[in-house]
């Protein structure tokens, strides 16, 4: 891992990095993120009965679009033609949360971590949004990279 930070120039004033000169190449990353809703909530999502509608799909539906305009919402980010995004959510009853799951593939020269972690970020605020009238006591808690793969660094894996 670098030791520098790259999106700084001599003077120590952001920039955003020039790319131009890396390799194109297949890159993929994978980020999860949970929403715990509690049981009541929990319920009332499963049983899709929240008054603004279908929270899963709309959330799948945001979390795919977050990524592709990543780029716009994340200062240093590139804009990014992405070949692939898929988020799946999932209902979990042991702890009555949604669990979110975002994949990003691009071929192309810098990587897609951010795109990924976006996603999972705003399903996971757009099930916010869409409870929040329910419940006050939602938590979005762990969003985090799961896998990357290509480019310099290689593949990584938590």
């Amino acid at each position: 891992e670098s030791s520098s930070l790259t999106h700084l120039n001599t003077k120590g004033e952001p920039r955003m990095i020039d790319v131009s000169s890396k390799g194109i190449t297949k890159r993929a990353a994978v980020a999860t993120c949970k929403v715990i809703l509690g049981k009541k909530l929990f319920d009332l999502v499963s049983a899709q009965q929240v008054e603004k509608g279908d929270v899963l799909s709309v959330a799948k539906i945001a979390g795919i679009y977050a990524a592709k305009q990543t780029g716009n919402l994340i200062p240093m980010c590139h804009p990014l033609s992405l070949s692939h995004v898929q988020v799946n959510l999932s209902l979990n009853p042991g702890d009555s949360s949604v669990e979110i799951e975002g994949e990003v593939g691009f071929v192309g020269r810098t990587g897609v971590e951010m795109e990924a972690l976006t996603a999972v970020a705003v399903a996971g605020l757009t099930v916010y949004d869409m409870c929040k009238s329910c419940s006050k006591d939602i938590v979005i808690t762990d969003v985090k990279l799961q896998t990357k793969t290509g480019g310099k660094s290689g593949d990584w894996s938590r």
